[in-house]
């Protein structure tokens, strides 16, 4: 009988060191992206981007919560034919280094200031989305030396979120919620992204879906819940009257997660666009017609010509 509990014991363990050998790196399990990716070491920071186009004009791209640099794809496929187009997967997501961090809308702007010097990056037209939009405003304020113009497309930062209502979020959102989120879950989540959910929404879906079995996933689902803390401890709408950059704000006018339905149902996608309005001091506002929070992956073309437009003009 003793025998037999140590057969069975060796065998478990073989197993469980076979499992943790096969199991790899999120970097090594998400699909290919549709730009060829390259990387960056920043002290002890691994980073991942796209590079696109040989235009004098440089056009970064900082992705949003949950997402990564592929999400610009669409995006840069047109735009890099007159422009020079980066985006950057941010620490804690798709195929960069995912470390201990606080994860705050100023972290991201620091790791992205220290990413364009590093790259010797100049005339750069910063476009953040959502989360990625709060961090570009951060940057666009702490260093505005680097940054020539600014978009933010359906950006996080300019609804208020009360300190109760900031910490309902907070007890909401946890790493378990995140990590033990069904497959069915994963789908409706996404679906709310959109005004009418293009096909080619499935490959985010499924490298959402593979990546749970990822070696640093649990490291991944923590930078998210740092993320969302993040974003609500460092807030950005005091930062909006310093902006001192020629800026563009788009949203979806079908948005459905920008402005929070539960804590504002009252508030509309037109109300949070006219804080821009309001707070900025040189500032565009327009909508996209049938697009929601996603509005650049639903209507690139719409939102393209958004960009150019602005870019272009004086």
């Amino acid at each position: 009988m003793k025998q037999l509990k140590l057969v069975f014991f060796f065998t478990l363990i073989s197993t469980t060191i076979f499992s943790q050998h096969q199991q790899k790196p999120m970097k090594d399990i998400l699909s290919e992206y549709k730009f060829k990716t390259y990387s960056l070491a920043l002290d002890s920071l691994t980073i991942s981007y796209i590079k696109e186009g040989k235009g004098e004009k440089t056009l970064l791209f900082v992705h949003g919560l949950s997402s990564n640099s592929d999400a610009w794809s669409k995006n840069i496929q047109s735009l890099s034919e007159k422009y020079t187009c980066i985006a950057l997967d941010l620490p804690g997501y798709g195929k960069s280094s995912k470390p201990k961090a606080n994860y705050t809308s100023s972290f991201f702007a620091e790791v992205t200031h220290d990413f364009i010097e590093k790259l010797g990056l100049t005339n750069v037209i910063l476009i953040g989305h959502s989360m990625g939009g709060q961090a570009s405003i951060k940057l666009a304020t702490q260093h505005p030396e680097v940054v020539e113009k600014l978009i933010l497309v359906a950006p996080a930062g300019l609804e208020q979120f009360s300190e109760t209502e900031g910490a309902m979020i907070k007890s909401i959102y946890t790493t378990d919620m995140v990590k033990h989120t069904t497959d069915e879950q994963i789908r409706k989540n996404y679906a709310l992204n959109f005004y009418k959910q293009p096909e080619d929404v499935s490959k985010m879906i499924e490298d959402r879906i593979k990546i749970k079995s990822s070696s640093d996933f649990e490291e991944h689902c923590g930078a998210i819940v740092k993320s969302v803390s993040g974003m609500i401890d460092d807030p950005a709408f005091e930062d909006l009257k310093n902006i001192s950059q020629q800026t563009l704000v788009i949203f979806g006018k079908n948005d459905m997660l920008i402005p929070n339905r539960y804590f504002h149902p009252t508030l509309t996608v037109e109300k949070v666009g006219n804080i821009a309005l309001e707070e900025i001091k040189n500032v565009d506002l327009k909508y996209v017609d049938e697009s929601g929070h996603f509005v650049q992956f639903e209507k690139p073309k719409d939102v393209n010509l958004l960009i150019e437009d602005f870019i272009e003009g004086e």
